[in-house]
């Protein structure tokens, strides 16, 4: 039986309209340092910082943390910005689903490769909450561990602050290969790709996983089930 799901949010459970790619992108190439689209595919659902590490040196430049730092903050300054163009909505099905593990006795966290000062906001202009009364067990912000994915950290803090023992009776799922292998890293006995967030079958279908499903919104039906 599972007990937790763990879930990644952008292009997971919310549509935010390919504002992280975009964000992502211009705060390296602001420095004038090329990124190409496969690295950035590649580097999509990990800490921000250390993607940002990464594509500054894939792309040639020298990442210093000073550079680092600097462009964190190009990429929640226009991260936001996008955000206020088109601000982010759960993607179909998704609240419903999160609702329905809940009433069927699942807890529900999110883990995210944000920081606290964007995924929180992010939150509350949807209303989503692990507050007490909220639609949420836990939220994981990349702050919160030592190392993003792939490593399984956030999967274990989830755990922690949900008080769930035995990781075979969780869950994970996400739209990037970094989910899948955070998942895998961790131990779950159920890791989903999910095709919502633009990355094709035949990419996620190359990581390790149990299935692929084409949205959250299909989750409750393999838990409830008694697959998981």
């Amino acid at each position: 039986m599972t007990e937790l799901a763990v879930f990644d949010m952008a292009g997971t459970t919310i549509e935010e309209h390919g504002a992280v790619y975009a964000a992502l992108r211009h705060s390296v190439e602001h420095h004038g340092v090329p990124v190409d689209a496969e690295d950035l595919q590649t580097w999509m659902g990990t800490d921000k910082r250390e993607a940002m590490h990464a594509l500054i040196r894939l792309g040639g430049g020298s990442p210093t943390p000073e550079l680092v730092e600097e462009s964190y903050e190009v990429f929640s300054a226009r991260l936001r910005a996008l955000y206020a163009e088109t601000p982010p909505t759960p993607l179909p099905g998704v609240a419903a689903a999160l609702a329905t593990l809940r009433s069927g006795g699942v807890r529900v966290a999110l883990t995210t490769g944000f920081s606290d000062d964007v995924a929180e906001p992010l939150l509350a202009s949807l209303g989503w909450s692990s507050e007490p009364g909220g639609n949420l067990d836990a939220v994981v912000t990349s702050d919160a561990v030592p190392r993003g994915r792939p490593a399984p950290y956030m999967i274990h803090r989830a755990m922690e602050r949900t008080g769930v023992l035995d990781v075979r009776k969780v869950l994970v799922a996400g739209d990037t290969a970094v989910d899948l292998l955070a998942g895998t890293n961790a131990g779950a006995g159920e890791v989903i790709g999910v095709l919502t967030g633009g990355v094709p079958r035949e990419v996620l279908g190359k990581e390790p996983h149990t299935r692929i499903l084409a949205s959250v919104a299909e989750v409750p039906e393999v838990v409830l089930a008694g697959v998981a």
